[in-house]
């Protein structure tokens, strides 16, 4: 059986599948069985940044939390926490449009 090192970027995971779906809960342990039926995961390394409150969702950061707890009863599963930067990024459009600021 071989085994198998798993990263999983977590903003990329919620914001790019789980987000608006009922899927939020999502066990990572079975996920990764499920995807490597015939490999021993040896290890789960979660990464992930602190969410702060939001004028909409006052409840993210504690929600977050709970979330967090929950995963950390996965075997082999670790969290390794960064920081979520903002910044706005110039970036010229070709075409008659004027350049634009992205964020």
């Amino acid at each position: 059986m071989s085994r198998a090192y798993v990263y999983i970027d977590g903003f990329n995971l919620y914001y790019g599948a789980l987000k608006r779906t009922p899927f939020k809960w999502l066990d990572l342990g079975k996920l990764c069985q499920a995807l490597l039926p015939n490999d021993a995961i040896e290890s789960i390394q979660y990464f992930t940044a602190r969410v702060s409150a939001r004028p909409y969702n006052q409840s993210a950061p504690l929600d977050q939390q709970v979330y967090l707890r929950a995963l950390r009863t996965i075997p082999n599963f670790s969290i390794t926490f960064g920081h979520f930067q903002t910044h706005s990024v110039r970036m010229v459009f070709s075409g008659s449009n004027p350049p634009k600021k992205v964020m």
